[in-house]
């Protein structure tokens, strides 16, 4: 069996070198020539699974019969195209939901930091309650903060649940943070969502941060509101057109990286382990193989505090010995200046440093510090 993956797939060999041949592609050049004689295809958020690529790869003589996303979202695939060809199908469910957290949680407490004050003095509404949502809710609310959500569909499905409209949370929030699918029509189509009279609505001194997906957010509308008054701190993840981004507007914000909030070791290696076992159940055959079996130790298991820190410098301290979203930022910068734009967004998605969790952490206190560990637990990391 010939199985095509996304090159940037960690543990491709390993997991799907069961079913045979494994050949890995970088996920651009993705095509229908590359899938020739593929009966399974494993990708990431940038290959476009249309029928388009279908015939394409048919006409090469492909025999798919499984295909899979090593990610959350799946706007990217034609699934209705893939049941016509009988073809089995399987996302990643909340693989990487507890890394986009841990990034935009990150990128709070450095906005914080620059402004002089703590996150927990801000009001948060989140767009999207799903996967991501719901953790960063979760995760938000238990540092102490003031969260509302907003997310129409499951509104609509758990009446007992208290989700807020968009407009009414944009007018209370003084951080906007978006976690919705690309959905392009129908009664929830979140294409623009916050759109050039929303942008131009926000409140000065505004909060917002897309880890969503970049068309969700007019980006023009975004850029043109920062130039004229840059009144908003921004933090942007996905952006509109990628790789190819609008290098006015990553300039104009204060946090731009190019689509790696999820990009943890942990969540890839909990995506790949995902589809792997969603491989196996199609082709019959067992699942040898857990995210235990795949995760090595991490460079950084245990940190000891001394005492005297206040609770958000420590906070911040434990979470940068883990991840700093600086890196990022500066990363994407260095690569767009070296190769351009478009070709430096790619480059580091497929150069990405190491990268662990916060759960990885042990933190490890005396009794004086004992009254941290409610603040450090709550953050996502193991005390001690």
């Amino acid at each position: 069996m010939r199985v095509i993956v996304d090159a940037n797939i960690p543990a491709a060999e390993r997991c799907f070198g069961e079913l045979g041949e494994v050949v890995a592609v970088p996920g651009r050049e993705i095509d229908g020539a590359s899938l020739a004689g593929a009966e399974a295809l494993i990708v990431r958020s940038i290959t476009r699974v249309d029928a388009a690529l279908l015939e394409a790869a048919e006409r090469a003589g492909a025999r798919l019969r499984f295909v899979g996303t090593c990610t959350i979202g799946t706007d990217h695939i034609d699934q209705a195209a893939l049941s016509e060809r009988g073809v089995d199908f399987s996302s990643a469910p909340g693989c990487n939901a507890e890394a986009v957290v841990d990034y935009v949680v990150s990128s709070l407490a450095l906005l914080a930091e620059r402004e002089g004050t703590s996150i927990d003095q801000r009001r948060v509404g989140i767009v999207g309650a799903g996967n991501v949502g719901e953790r960063l809710y979760r995760r938000l609310m238990a540092l102490g903060l003031d969260c509302r959500r907003c997310d129409p569909p499951r509104a609509e499905a758990e009446p007992g649940e208290r989700f807020y409209g968009l407009d009414e949370l944009c007018q209370w929030a003084d951080v906007l943070c978006l976690h919705t699918p690309l959905v392009c029509g129908g009664p929830h189509a979140t294409h623009h969502l916050l759109d050039a009279e929303r942008i131009d609505a926000l409140a000065p001194g505004t909060w917002l941060l897309n880890a969503g997906r970049g068309d969700c957010l007019d980006g023009t509308a975004l850029r043109q509101r920062l130039a004229m008054s840059g009144d908003l701190r921004c933090v942007l993840d996905v952006w509109e057109g990628e790789p190819a981004i609008d290098e006015g507007l990553r300039r104009l914000v204060d946090i731009a990286t190019p689509h790696i909030a999820g990009y943890s070791l942990d969540g890839k290696l909990r995506g790949t382990q995902q589809i792997y076992a969603a491989a196996m159940r199609c082709f019959e055959l067992p699942v040898r193989l857990s995210l235990d079996d795949l995760a090595p130790p991490p460079p950084l298991s245990r940190l000891e505090l001394g005492r005297g820190l206040p609770p958000w410098d420590a906070l911040r301290l434990c979470m940068r010995a883990v991840y700093d979203v600086r890196r990022d930022h500066d990363g994407l910068a260095r690569m767009a200046i070296e190769q351009g734009m478009a070709r430096g967004f790619d480059a580091w998605r497929a150069d990405y440093p190491l990268r662990r969790e916060f759960s990885t952490l042990e933190v490890a206190m005396g009794m004086d510090g004992r009254s941290l560990a409610p603040l450090l637990v709550a953050a996502g990391f193991r005390v001690n």
